[in-house]
C-alpha cells in the first residue's frame, strides 16, 4: 500500500500524450491558437497539461504565433514536409488545403504523424490509421475571431499504446 504522499505525486503527474496539430494563416496570433486549443480540449474532456507538443508543416516553423505559443506553453514544435503530410490519409482532407500548399491536410496528418513519432518517408508502407498505433481524438476544427486577424484549424491525437490513468 503506498503512502499518501506518493498517491498525490502519482496524481499530479499526467502524461504528456497529445499531439496538437496546427494550419494556420500568415500573421495568425498565438492568443487565436491558445484559445483553441483551450475550447477544443475543454469541450472533449482533455487534460491541457497532457500535450506533448505542437505539430504543423515545415512551412510554418517559423510562423510568430505558433513559436510563440510554443514558448509560452514550453511545448516543442514538431515540423513536417508536405511531402510526408500528404502521404497520409485523414478523415477530413481539404482540396483548398491541397492547393495552397500542397497537402489535403496540415493539422490532422501532422497531429497523427507526431502521435506515431514518424519522421521518415521510409516507414511510409501503411494504409490506415489503425497500422501506426495512433489514436485520433478530435478531427480538424477551424477557429477565427471576429476583429482579429488569421485562423486556425485544429486537430488532436495521442498514440494508441497510451493512457491517462487517473487514481
Amino acid at each position: 500500500m503506498s503512502k499518501p504522499d506518493e498517491q498525490n505525486k502519482q496524481i499530479d503527474q499526467v502524461q504528456q500524450i497529445f499531439w496538437v496539430g496546427i494550419g494556420c494563416k500568415r500573421g495568425t496570433s498565438w492568443q487565436l491558437i491558445d484559445r483553441a486549443i483551450e475550447q477544443v480540449f475543454q469541450e472533449n474532456q482533455l487534460f491541457q497539461s497532457a500535450i506533448a507538443g505542437i505539430a504543423t508543416i515545415d512551412t510554418k516553423a517559423s510562423e510568430v504565433g505558433l513559436v510563440q505559443l510554443c514558448r509560452l506553453r514550453n511545448l516543442p514544435l514538431k515540423t513536417f514536409s508536405t511531402e510526408i503530410l500528404r502521404s497520409v490519409c485523414v478523415p477530413n482532407p481539404a482540396t483548398i488545403t491541397d492547393h495552397k500548399v500542397g497537402t489535403p491536410s496540415v493539422a490532422e496528418a501532422a497531429a497523427i504523424l507526431a502521435a506515431a513519432q514518424l519522421t521518415s518517408l521510409t516507414v511510409f508502407s501503411f494504409a490506415s490509421i489503425g497500422e501506426l498505433r495512433v489514436r485520433f481524438l478530435v478531427p480538424k476544427r477551424i477557429f477565427q475571431l471576429q476583429g482579429q486577424p488569421g485562423a486556425v484549424t485544429l486537430a488532436v491525437a495521442q498514440a494508441s499504446n497510451m493512457s491517462i490513468t487517473i487514481y
